[in-house]
C-alpha cells in the first residue's frame, strides 16, 4: 500500500488497498484475485472514491471534454477487452458508472440501478482500462479521489 494512504481512517486504507488489488487483477485479467477483491470493494463509500478515480481518469484522458461519441468508445472499448475474460461485464452497469462520473446519470430515472455490488464488480473494469490510455499509476488517482471525498465532506 502506498504509504500517503497511511494518514487515512481504516475503512479508508481497506478500500485503497482493495481497490489497488482489484485493478491489479484486472489489468492482469486475473479472475481469481478480482473476486476477493471486488467483494472488499462493496463496502460503504467505495463508489465516491472508485467513481472519483473514473472521473479523474476520464479528464486527464479527454482534457478537451467528451462527447456522446467519446462515451461510447470508452464504453465499447472496455466492454469488449473485458468480455474477453469475464463474459458477464454488463454494459449497463459501465455506463451507468460513466454517466455517473460525469454527473449526468440520475438513478431515478433508471429503471433498473445497479446495486452497489455490480458497480464494486465493474468499476475496476473501467478503471484499468482508462488506466491504459493514461500510463500514470493508479494510487495518484486514488489519492486525489480521496482528497475530493474529504473536501466534500467538509463542506457538507
Amino acid at each position: 500500500m502506498t504509504t500517503t494512504w497511511r494518514h487515512l481512517p481504516a475503512p479508508a486504507r481497506e478500500i485503497a488497498q482493495a481497490a489497488t488489488e482489484a485493478v491489479g487483477a484486472a489489468q492482469a485479467r486475473d479472475a481469481a484475485a478480482y473476486e476477493p477483491a471486488v467483494e472488499r470493494l462493496a463496502a460503504d463509500r467505495a463508489g465516491l472514491v472508485l467513481g472519483g478515480a473514473v472521473r479523474l481518469l476520464l479528464e486527464e484522458s479527454h482534457p478537451d471534454g467528451l462527447d456522446g461519441d467519446d462515451v461510447r468508445q470508452v464504453l465499447e472499448r472496455c466492454v469488449r477487452s473485458t468480455a474477453e475474460w469475464r463474459p458477464d461485464v454488463d454494459p449497463h452497469v459501465l455506463l451507468v458508472l460513466l454517466a455517473s462520473a460525469l454527473g449526468v446519470y440520475d438513478p431515478g430515472d433508471d429503471d433498473a440501478p445497479p446495486e452497489p455490488a455490480a458497480i464494486a464488480r465493474h468499476a475496476p473494469l473501467l478503471i484499468a482500462d482508462l488506466l491504459a490510455a493514461t500510463g500514470r499509476p493508479l494510487a495518484d488517482y486514488l489519492t486525489a479521489a480521496f482528497a475530493e471525498v474529504a473536501r466534500t465532506e467538509l463542506h457538507d
